[in-house]
């Protein structure tokens, strides 16, 4: 099968924890982001993935998706909204819940990962924005389908993923992801039922747990620890 590369990049504190919300401090917050973003820049990738709600707390900027009737029927079939993009953001939004501005974020032009079971009007207002679309099952995501797909219709041959620890978790579930770039932060969260870097959720079969090989270790700014590693079905 034709894919891109994932390398699965991401930060969390000592006991795996990864939502930010939780650690109270603002500037420690923004410090940390800085870092998550800063190494996200060294590799050379054309395309970022993460999930709905990760898309909605931080790069939707809170819009809501404007929905009209559509002028008729829509088939089930990717959309690309610019043929020109070099740069891409992927979201997956199983039930098209985002809302965005524009069909760029950060820069990057936007991709949806759908399933079948979204409504003609969503998908007429992704059409009214320029924004790429994709189907990946009918009522799930297969995220062999959504790889293939990205690698076929976008000149994306590496792809950072970035959660939710849910994404990340059907990913690693499948055996889809190739390296982890972890940035391990000097703190330890402790927060009960916390979302972790890895979630595989309840209604996937979950498989043997995934053995890595470790290929870095850096001890960087502000006492944070930057590991990487690769999958050995690489």
């Amino acid at each position: 099968m034709k894919r891109p590369h994932v390398i699965c990049h991401m930060m969390s504190s000592v006991d795996g924890k990864i939502l930010t919300a939780n650690w109270r401090d603002e500037e420690l917050t923004q410090t940390f982001a800085g870092c998550f973003e800063r190494y996200h820049g060294t590799f050379s990738s054309q395309a970022w993935m993460c999930g709905r709600v990760t898309m909605a707390r931080d790069f939707s900027g809170g819009a809501q998706p404007e929905l009209l009737p559509a002028p008729h029927p829509l088939a089930r079939e990717p959309f690309v909204g610019d043929r020109n993009a070099t740069s891409f953001a992927v979201a997956v939004d199983a039930h098209g819940k985002l809302g965005w501005e524009g069909n760029t974020t950060g820069g990057d032009h936007l991709i949806e990962v759908l399933t079948e079971q979204v409504g003609d009007a969503y998908l007429h207002y992704l059409q009214r924005k320029g924004i790429s679309y994709l189907f990946a099952g009918k009522t799930e995501v297969d995220f062999a389908v959504v790889l293939q797909q990205l690698a076929e219709l976008f000149p994306i041959q590496t792809l950072m993923l970035e959660g939710g620890g849910h994404l990340n978790g059907s990913l690693l579930n499948a055996g889809l992801i190739d390296e982890l770039s972890l940035l391990v932060l000097p703190l330890a969260d402790g927060t009960p039922q916390s979302p972790t870097t890895f979630e595989v959720s309840d209604y996937l079969t979950k498989g043997p747990a995934t053995r890595l090989h470790l290929t870095d270790v850096q001890r960087l700014d502000n006492d944070v620890v930057w590991l990487k590693y690769r999958f050995t079905h690489s």
